[in-house]
């Protein structure tokens, strides 16, 4: 079979290897369609700390199913499904209180081990989603970006009354803001790019902000009525963001929920969060979302289809890197087809 490797930081080709055998416990998954995420292209880039080398990248991919294990039960040869890449080790800390998202031996597959950039895949039954019938597979492939926002859901307590701020409205900002209009609740988005900011308000942004060309904490207190924020999601991994969040636009009682992943410190006064009672929420991966998403796609409760705005055939997937890396505003999420 054919499979995408990144053989070294800047490196890739398109290389062959042998299929994959398929465990009592496994299911092999002829790959239809993956997605681009900026994670891949910072492996790409060498810029992902967690990866090694050589790898097959991809995490955001959907398939048929070709093969069944002998002690699987609840899928068979035909099925469409959508696959969670994350695994756990089931008994430390995170794990026996339920979140192995963040599990101290966690694994991701097209991080820590191959992904789904390859023709064939086999994954343990459990991390395989059944598929309704009315979702293409190119819209399949999306639903793990979308699991993400229903993780910062969950993390940040959303509910209807809340005004929100999102910081950051590349692919995930954009998912985010879907994910919470849906609630109804009254959404701001705040970007540099102004493509990006068309697009949030195409989405029923209730408002966008540029803020090179504008003050976004003078934007949101008129959007508050001087309240601040009361849930903020931060998806830009700028400290300098994350910084004024925190200090000037975060409501007293508010909730912060840090998606960024940067590794400079963060300069944050202690009694900005003591004297508001904030709350400085992590928020990583998912932890058994597939479901719940899965039902927002079947049902059109989001519109996965205003994401996805480039398509590649996988042979193509250097190209498709580069003009990535070199169309940041006419890009959201590029999708592979295998």
């Amino acid at each position: 079979m054919k499979a995408i490797e990144i053989i070294k930081p800047g490196e890739i080709a398109i290389v062959e290897r042998p299929i994959p055998e398929c465990k009592e416990n496994e299911v092999l998954i002829k790959v239809k369609a993956a997605g681009i995420c900026g994670s891949d292209a910072h492996i790409y880039h060498g810029k992902n700390a967690f990866a090694t080398y050589p790898r097959v990248v991809g995490h955001e991919f959907a398939g048929e199913i070709v093969k069944v294990g002998s002690q699987v039960k609840n899928l068979q040869v035909g099925d469409g499904v959508a696959v969670d890449p994350v695994s756990s080790c089931g008994h430390c800390y995170a794990c026996r209180i339920g979140r192995h998202n963040v599990c101290k031996s966690l694994s991701v597959i097209g991080v820590h081990r191959d992904g789904g950039y390859r023709e064939y895949v086999a994954v343990d039954a459990g991390s395989a989603h059944k598929l309704p019938k009315n979702i293409s597979w190119e819209i399949a492939a999306m639903i793990e970006p979308y699991t993400i926002a229903a993780q910062v859901m969950d993390r940040g307590r959303l509910t209807a009354d809340d005004t929100v701020l999102i910081c950051g409205a590349g692919p995930i900002g954009l998912i985010l803001l879907q994910a919470v209009k849906m609630t109804g609740a009254r959404v701001a988005i705040m970007d540099i790019i102004d493509t990006r900011l068309n697009m949030a308000k195409e989405m029923a942004a209730d408002l966008v902000i540029n803020s090179k060309t504008s003050d976004m904490i003078t934007e949101m207190m008129a959007f508050t009525n001087n309240e601040g924020a009361s849930l903020i999601l931060e998806a830009t991994g700028n400290i300098n963001v994350l910084e004024t969040c925190i200090q000037k636009i975060a409501a007293p009682a508010g909730r912060v929920v840090v998606l960024g992943f940067s590794t400079e410190l963060v300069k944050i006064p202690q009694v900005a969060i003591m004297s508001k009672e904030l709350e400085i929420i992590g928020t990583r991966l998912n932890n058994n979302k597939f479901p719940q998403v899965i039902e927002w796609f079947a049902k059109g409760l989001v519109q996965p289809e205003k994401i996805l705005t480039h398509t590649f055939k996988f042979e193509e997937v250097e190209k498709a890197f580069d003009f990535m890396d070199k169309n940041p505003a006419d890009v959201c999420k590029i999708g592979l087809t295998f």
